[in-house]
């Protein structure tokens, strides 16, 4: 079985997969015609499914169900003549595959942004037929200060019903504000690759509070958390819970006493498994 990228932006969980025989690629012609293909969490573009389709590639698509409705919004926007401004991370998987859901033969275009001063500088065709989506894992300040950007220099834009930040993110970022409200010292466990964990150990120290990235315990170093007696633990969207507890064990081991839980918003969305699995399961 391939994959194409991480099939989530955690290290535990791909380095557990290549353990198992998963094999890693970078783009969809290293898969042999007619193998089975993962696509990962993050999305593909609409070119990398029709390459898929044409070289009979047996494909599961893991692609988040929010980062579809993304995908979704792109494509009826561009059906309708409109076009898109995207706020995201340049490079990002999820970008990427969110780009390439825009095909529009009148030669208008998709606009990626990263930040307000992005907004300044763009020029589109017609400001009266231009929508917005965002990338689900960004922080939703910066968020908030572009799409403010936005409106101010196109008041005619159009935007999602409801916020495309994903709902882990979000709850996430909410937690993470408390917690350096509340702690000396900041400990995200997450993956240097995964925006969402990028994220929260930047609200953390935007809001004054060192913050650290650690993959696992043995990330962690003592000399961080001298001097700080409450220490804040949380993780990103993707990170298995077996590492927060393993975290959390070696904080204790080097002399933890009590360990209090914000229990923040619970987290009870499902999603349908994809068709290809309820069809073999």
């Amino acid at each position: 079985i391939y994959v194409r990228h991480e099939v989530v932006h955690n290290r535990f969980v791909v380095e557990n997969l290549k353990q198992r025989g998963a094999i890693f690629v970078d783009e969809l012609h290293e898969v042999p015609d007619g193998n089975t293909v993962i696509f990962s969490a993050h999305g593909v573009s609409q070119a990398v499914k029709n390459e898929s389709e044409s070289r009979d590639l047996r494909v599961f698509d893991a692609t988040c169900p929010l980062v579809t409705k993304v995908h979704l919004q792109v494509a009826r926007h561009c059906r309708n003549g409109f076009e898109v401004i995207l706020l995201g991370h340049k490079g990002h998987p999820e970008v990427e595959g969110t780009m390439g859901q825009y095909h529009c033969p009148e030669g208008t275009g998709i606009y990626l942004v990263e930040t307000a001063d992005d907004v300044s500088k763009l020029e589109v065709r017609n400001p009266d037929k231009l929508a917005f989506v965002t990338q689900t894992t960004l922080s939703m300040d910066d968020t908030a200060e572009i799409i403010n950007a936005l409106r101010r220099k196109f008041p005619n834009i159009q935007g999602p019903k409801k916020d495309d930040i994903c709902y882990a993110t979000q709850s996430r970022q909410d937690a993470v504000k408390r917690l350096a409200a509340e702690c000396d010292v900041v400990l995200v466990v997450g993956s240097p690759n995964s925006s969402n964990s990028n994220r929260l150990k930047e609200i953390a120290e935007k809001l004054g509070k060192p913050a650290y990235l650690v993959d696992g315990p043995e990330d962690l170093r003592r000399e961080w958390l001298t001097g700080h007696p409450l220490i804040g633990l949380t993780a990103g969207a993707s990170a298995p819970e077996v590492l927060v507890e393993q975290v959390l064990d070696q904080l204790k081991a080097w002399g933890a006493r009590e360990a209090m839980e914000d229990g923040g918003m619970p987290e009870e969305v499902t999603f349908p498994l994809p068709k290809i699995l309820q069809q073999t399961g």
